[in-house]
């Protein structure tokens, strides 16, 4: 759904879970797009640049794009902390033609004059809601406000909060909206089933499920760890550890 759209030159916001095929589509087309010459390409200079939340995204992303684009000469790297900066500088040094990122070693790196963003043609916002879950919207706006104007701008994002709404309105320009949800999200053999219960007794309806399944291990998500720690404190009380 996404491809054609971004073959065309067209701002893309979707709404992409995890396991949708999301990277290829828009590795794919960037590959693609970029395989035409560039006239003037010099150091420090980016033609994509793809921002993730997490370095270990950057690397699958990076990845991805190595295996997808083997076959032509584009030139790609990654760029995250954790990492030292100086080896990332010396291959920007080199120019890049697909830069994949975390928002706040790009800043460090355009800070220190290792990239600019004058002749960006693609920019991919991967994971949006991530990042603004992270705390990284100030980065963001910062790094967009530096990246040419004249580009295609591409948003994934697994869910559509208002502030993901905002930002595609302030920076996308009549973008394509697409939604794919995965057919199954559940393996098939779970079995699930649904209690509604008042608050006051959800901890003694833990109790009973526990207590009815003595030789299964169980493993049970709570909201907040103050409430972690209450219910573990509390099923101690009733000999379960």
């Amino acid at each position: 759904k996404s491809i054609p759209a971004i073959l065309e030159g067209s701002d893309i916001m979707a709404a992409a879970q995890t396991g949708t095929g999301k990277t290829a589509s828009f590795t794919l087309p960037i590959l693609h797009n970029l395989s035409h010459p560039k006239n003037n390409h010099k150091g420090h200079q980016v033609r994509a640049l793809i921002l993730t939340p997490t370095r270990e995204l950057a690397a699958q992303v990076r990845d991805n794009i190595v295996t997808y684009g083997k076959n032509t000469d584009l030139r790609s790297t990654a760029v995250y902390g954790g990492a030292r900066i100086h080896n990332q500088q010396l291959k920007l040094k080199k120019g890049v033609d697909i830069l994949v990122a975390t928002p706040g070693r790009l800043l460090d790196l355009y800070n220190q004059k290792s990239v600019n963003f004058n002749q960006v043609e693609i920019f991919v916002l991967d994971e949006a809601d991530q990042m603004l879950d992270i705390g990284f919207l100030p980065a963001v706006k910062r790094i967009i406000s530096k990246v040419n104007s004249d580009r295609q701008t591409l948003l994934f994002s697994a869910t559509m909060s208002k502030e993901i709404k905002k930002l595609t309105e302030t920076y996308l320009t009549d973008p394509v909206q697409v939604s794919v949800t995965p057919e199954n999200s559940t393996v098939d053999k779970i079995e699930q089933s649904l209690m509604h219960l008042s608050k006051q007794n959800k901890s003694l309806a833990l109790q009973r499920i526990i207590s009815s399944n003595p030789k299964k291990r169980v493993i049970v998500f709570s909201r907040t760890k103050h409430g972690s720690d209450k219910l573990v404190k509390w099923l101690g009380t009733q000999n379960i550890g």
